[in-house]
């Protein structure tokens, strides 16, 4: 009886592992030479294996770092109130955050016009990443008017949560008034922190959160890596 090419016995394996876990979403597959001696072939062979698989959208080939399990795409949800912790969730995975900067400055132009506070106000910056399983989503900036939160950077380190640190402080609920969505590709630092290789698309959001009186309380950016995220727009 004829034998099946080696190299579908490599990808039914490695795709077996893969659906048990053993790899999981955002995670290295040992090296080329790694799996070569594993399965005892030559790396042609292995390659037309890794090809099927990233055919597939199981693995996606990093130049320079590798080839790593794709995880299906997240759907993100745009709407008036846009939660990071409730959309990973309604997705069926565990959402996390990252703290990278807590800062109190000066506004620069473009925030200070946002938020409608005079050039030059206080504002506070909250940096970090966005996580589902462990995996990141996504890099955001937030920026609030420090005036009128000047505890706010507490309440986010003890919550690391902005809406519950929002409410402690005084405001229980806020929507979104503006999203604008641009395409772009990261840079070397954006692609450090989403594990993606430099120039990986990238989708950023540009919005501002208003209390509600219609007063600015957040100028928020987010950069969504592109091949994690499914951005859906619902009208309300």
């Amino acid at each position: 009886m004829a034998r099946s090419p080696i190299w579908k016995s490599i990808t039914a394996t490695l795709t077996s592992e893969i659906a048990g876990g053993q790899y999981r979403a955002g995670d290295k597959l040992p090296t080329e030479a790694e799996l070569s001696q594993r399965f005892g072939v030559n790396r042609h062979t292995l390659r037309r294996a890794l090809a099927e698989m990233a055919g597939a959208g199981l693995v996606v080939a990093r130049r320079g770092a590798g080839v790593f399990v794709q995880g299906s795409p997240t759907d993100y949800a745009l709407g008036r109130r846009t939660r990071f912790h409730q959309n990973v969730l309604a997705s069926g995975r565990t959402p996390s955050r990252q703290s990278l900067r807590l800062e109190t400055r000066k506004a620069d132009a473009r925030e200070a016009e946002a938020l409608t506070l005079a050039l030059g106000a206080e504002v506070h910056v909250v940096e970090g990443l966005s996580l589902a399983d462990g995996v990141p989503l996504a890099l955001f900036r937030s920026v609030f008017p420090a005036n009128r939160f000047p505890k706010l950077l507490f309440a986010l380190e003890a919550s690391n949560s902005v809406t519950a640190a929002l409410a402690a402080c005084g405001l229980k609920d806020y929507t979104r008034a503006s999203t604008r969505l641009t395409a772009k590709t990261a840079d070397a630092l954006q692609a450090l922190h989403l594990r993606l290789p430099e120039g990986a698309p990238l989708l950023r959001s540009v919005a501002v959160n208003v209390d509600t009186e219609g007063v600015a309380v957040e100028y928020g950016l987010t950069w969504f890596a592109g091949d994690r995220v499914t951005l859906t727009v619902q009208p309300e």
